[in-house]
């Protein structure tokens, strides 16, 4: 591989040490201090602190020790830059990225497809010349992932619009591929050990609820403080169109807990971003829970439905399928609205559905299948390696029916609807039980969804409709 011209570290020897033993050393001497921990879904990006060693790397080992039991070959840091203002993203594109412990090259494909999908991505070289906050996490990843491909993007002008411009360009070029994403970022800086746990909380807080607009207005706001404020909130804005649906917060210290020196500290933080299939509140074999509503298909309707959903999907892979299904019955033959949803091991692989009834149920079914195969966005087309591995899901629904208010939500059996204007979301009913959402929580997520801020659904104008399925 050709290296290119390679960025040399400007921090080795300060920021960490610059010896490869002694930075090996340190670094697994973090890692080892750091219990396991189960995030609860499939890790998509991680949220870590850029201090030296000595101060933040006990923190920054609370979330590289996730990746000594996961498989990342592609690693994409979004960083601030603390040195020089410019509008848009910067991308060092020129070679791969030198440490102690060797050369990190350049993911180019990656680089070159986030480079072509907006003018403001692009070299600028004095966002790289001196900046620590990029370059302090490979080492972490170096020792804990081995080797890999870097795309590094260093963020200058932080609004919310410039963070969902670079968001959307990562998730197009990042969709279906095993990549990390990376946020680097410390919190409030300088404040009296007190008032800056104080202010850190409020960005944990809206970490947890994964509120992304409300984070931004409180950083805006000056309620709460983060020097990668923005390539937090881009990084959490891709993974969230990626799948990710859940933060965890990893640690939390300030360096007034390192140094004992708690006039004047500066917060840290890590944290997982996963996805979350159906890890919500676990229930036993001994505690079945029903969700949606039975519609009186029978258990044969059912299996010619599942084998209505592979026959069509093998069919478009591999133009055969497994043999004719049972003749459908009459109840197979009404109009009805419903969803397929694809995952292997628990994850989610593909999910479309038609909520408007226009066909015989058995034929939607099918169309279905092979929307959700193929033609999810959010996925790359099923592969045929993949086939063996499907679990289908199939939600036949009932009407739409509008409500007034949270109250007439029943969470189990009820899925939501909301539209208001140009834009509209829908969650299924099994979504809120999966992820032990309360009603409140169901409706801001069905918001996002729909591309709305969460409380949307309080406004005039916002259409809040319930329904059910037979899930099976």
């Amino acid at each position: 591989m050709t290296q290119g011209k390679i960025r040399e570290s400007v921090i080795a020897g300060s920021w960490y040490p610059g010896n490869p033993q002694e930075l090996t050393q340190e670094i697994r001497r973090h890692l080892s201090q750091v219990q396991d921990v189960e995030v609860g879904g499939n890790l998509k990006a991680l949220i870590v602190p850029h201090a030296g060693y000595m101060y933040s790397g006990g923190v920054a080992a609370h979330a590289y020790k996730l990746l000594q039991q996961q498989s990342f070959d592609r690693v994409l840091i979004v960083a601030p830059s603390h040195r020089a203002f410019f509008q848009g993203a910067s991308i060092y594109n020129l070679g791969g990225y030198r440490t102690p412990l060797g050369v990190v090259p350049l993911d180019q494909e990656i680089v070159d497809q986030l480079m072509e999908q907006s003018g403001s991505i692009q070299y600028v070289p004095q966002a790289d010349a001196q900046e620590h906050s990029l370059e302090i996490q490979l080492p972490f990843l170096q020792v804990a992932l081995g080797d890999f491909r870097l795309t590094p993007v260093i963020m200058g002008e932080q609004s919310l619009e410039n963070c969902r411009n670079l968001a959307n360009a990562i998730s197009n070029v990042c969709r279906g591929k095993n990549i990390l994403l990376v946020a680097s970022t410390d919190l409030s800086h300088f404040h009296p050990y007190e008032e800056a746990k104080r202010l850190d909380q409020i960005v944990i807080e809206r970490l947890k609820a994964f509120d992304i607009t409300g984070l931004d207005a409180a950083l805006r706001g000056g309620k709460c403080e983060a020097c990668g404020g923005g390539p937090v909130m881009s990084v959490l804005l891709a993974a969230q169109a990626l799948g990710a649906n859940k933060i965890k917060i990893l640690h939390y210290a300030n360096s007034g807990d390192i140094t004992g020196d708690k006039r004047g500290v500066v917060g840290y933080l890590s944290a997982a971003v996963v996805d979350n299939p159906g890890n919500g509140t676990q229930r036993t074999k001994s505690e079945p829970c029903r969700v949606g509503v039975d519609l009186g298909l029978t258990d044969e309707d059912k299996v010619c439905l599942h084998t209505i959903a592979l026959n069509a999907i093998r069919k478009r892979l591999l133009s055969e399928s497994q043999g004719d299904p049972p003749s459908p019955s009459a109840r197979l033959e009404e109009c009805r609205g419903a969803f397929v949803t694809l995952k292997i091991k628990g994850a989610l692989r593909g999910c479309i559905g038609c909520i408007t009834p226009r066909g015989p149920l058995s034929r939607i079914v099918g169309d279905m299948a092979v929307q959700a195969a193929f033609c999810d966005p959010r996925f790359q087309p099923l592969t045929q390696e993949e086939l063996g591995r499907i679990d289908i899901e199939i939600s036949v629904l009932t009407t739409f029916q509008d409500i007034k208010g949270p109250e007439e939500i029943e969470v189990g059996k009820h899925g939501l609807f909301v539209c208001k204007g140009s834009q509209s979301g829908l969650l299924l009913p099994q979504v809120a039980t999966e992820h032990d959402w309360d009603r409140i929580e169901f409706l801001q997520w069905t918001c996002q969804k729909a591309g709305l801020h969460k409380d949307a659904w309080k406004e005039p104008g916002t259409r809040i409709q319930v329904f059910s399925a037979d899930v099976f």
